[in-house]
């Protein structure tokens, strides 16, 4: 058996049109969605995330702008920024590029952020409403996970599922989101005892630690859906995910690839969410 390949360029794609409608339908209102992503700054990764995300609103028929300051800056300035985008009614959704200088207190960043522009989903009220299933907004990267499992019509309710990687970016998320749609949910961390036991009983397994190839063909069931948020460069320059791909695909019954898979979709579900917050100022106007 060879696993179904769960390509999320393609679903992006697809996701991609259908915001770029509801953008033109808001522009023939005279709202162009807007996005501000503040870089607080230079690194090389988060640059490239940045431009990404600034190619993507181009393409959906979002207004991006990228507010870039020094490493050195002050929290304060910062935090002076985002208060003046909070006012803006121009701009829909901020989005703070993690992770920031070790100076600034990242949970007082996120959480000055107005909470129907938060996009990202990563204020406490949004992350704390997940446990009831009322967030005003998902975070991109669980929120894209789920979009697709919805494609491929991965049954949730009643599975096992298994996440391991507990950071509130992906692990913590995800699980909430997986709960709320039926499943029992298990968390793991890479520090797991024993943690082949756990992720063999996984019909779901989603695996976001930052650790090159840990999970391996042995430690997953027969026909299990495969989901690897992780990405990682090796010596020589390729990227990997967390999961051995090679050999795992011969043994699930869908798996994501590294690349083209998760990363997509977290871009995709940013522009969904920020043409969200604008579709939502315009029903308030």
């Amino acid at each position: 058996m060879s696993a179904d390949i769960i390509d999320g360029n393609t679903i992006a794609r697809k996701i991609r049109a259908e915001l770029k409608i509801r953008a033109e339908n808001l522009a023939k209102e005279g709202i162009q969605p807007g996005l501000a992503v503040i870089l607080v700054g230079d690194d090389p990764a988060s640059g490239i995330y940045v431009r990404n995300k600034a190619k993507a609103c181009r393409e959906s028929g979002i207004r991006s702008e990228v507010y870039n300051f020094p490493g050195k800056t002050s929290q304060e300035t910062v935090l002076q920024q985002i208060h003046v985008l909070n006012a803006n009614p121009e701009i829909h959704g901020i989005l703070v590029q993690l992770p920031l200088p070790r100076h600034f207190e990242s949970h007082r960043i996120i959480a000055a952020i107005a909470i129907e522009k938060d996009v990202d989903g990563f204020h406490p009220c949004n992350v704390g409403a997940l446990v009831t299933g009322n967030a005003l907004f998902f975070p991109c990267t669980p929120y894209g996970v789920m979009m697709m499992l919805k494609e491929h019509e991965v049954l949730i309710e009643g599975q096992h599922a298994v996440v391991v990687g507990r950071s509130n970016i992906v692990g913590k998320p995800m699980s909430l989101m997986l709960l709320e749609k039926g499943a029992t949910v298990t968390i793991c961390s890479s520090k797991t005892r024993n943690l082949a036991e756990h992720t063999r009983n996984a019909d779901i397994l989603v695996v976001a630690t930052g650790k090159p190839r840990m999970i391996m063909a042995e430690m997953v069931k027969s026909g299990a859906t495969i989901i690897d948020v992780g990405i990682n460069r090796m010596e020589d320059g390729t990227l990997c995910g967390d999961v051995d791909f090679m050999s795992i695909k011969e043994k699930a019954g869908y798996i994501t690839p590294v690349p083209g898979g998760v990363g997509p979709m977290t871009i995709t579900m940013l522009m969904s969410n920020t043409i969200e917050a604008a579709e939502r100022a315009r029903a308030v106007m």
